[in-house]
C-alpha cells in the first residue's frame, strides 16, 4: 500500500507563495497528527517511505468545505482557517490536509482536482 498526503487550498483567496506554503504546512502537520491519533501504523509508515505529499487547488471556500465534509468521514482530515494576521480574514478558511492514508483512498476524494 502507497501512502500520501493531499494539500488542498483556495485559488479565489489569491495568496501569496508564502501564504499559501505557510497554508499548506499548517494542513500538513495538522493532518499528521490527527493520522497518528486515528491510525498510527499509517502515520508512521509514510514517515517511512518519505512522506509523499501533493498539492492541489480548489476554486472556492464551497469546494473547499465539501471535500473536507466528504473526507473526513473515512480519511484522517484538517481544515485550516486563517488566523487573520495578514492576507486573510481571520476564520476564512483556507486550506484542507488529507492523510497520510492509501494513496488510492485519497484519490477517492482529490481525482478531479488540478496540482496547484
Amino acid at each position: 500500500m502507497q501512502l500520501k498526503q493531499a494539500l488542498v487550498i483556495r485559488t479565489d483567496l489569491e495568496m501569496g507563495k508564502g501564504k499559501i506554503a505557510a497554508q499548506c504546512a499548517h494542513a500538513a502537520i495538522e493532518a499528521y497528527e490527527k493520522t497518528l491519533t486515528q491510525n498510527r501504523t499509517w502515520a508512521e509508515k509514510w514517515r517511512e517511505e518519505g512522506m509523499a505529499k501533493i498539492v492541489l487547488k480548489v476554486n472556492s471556500k464551497k469546494e473547499l468545505l465539501e471535500l473536507f465534509e466528504r473526507a473526513k468521514r473515512q480519511i484522517p482530515t484538517a481544515l485550516i482557517k486563517d488566523a487573520g494576521k495578514t492576507q486573510i480574514e481571520a476564520g476564512e478558511p483556507t486550506c484542507v490536509g488529507i492523510g497520510p492514508a492509501a494513496e488510492n483512498e485519497i484519490d477517492k476524494f482529490t481525482k478531479d482536482l488540478k496540482l496547484l
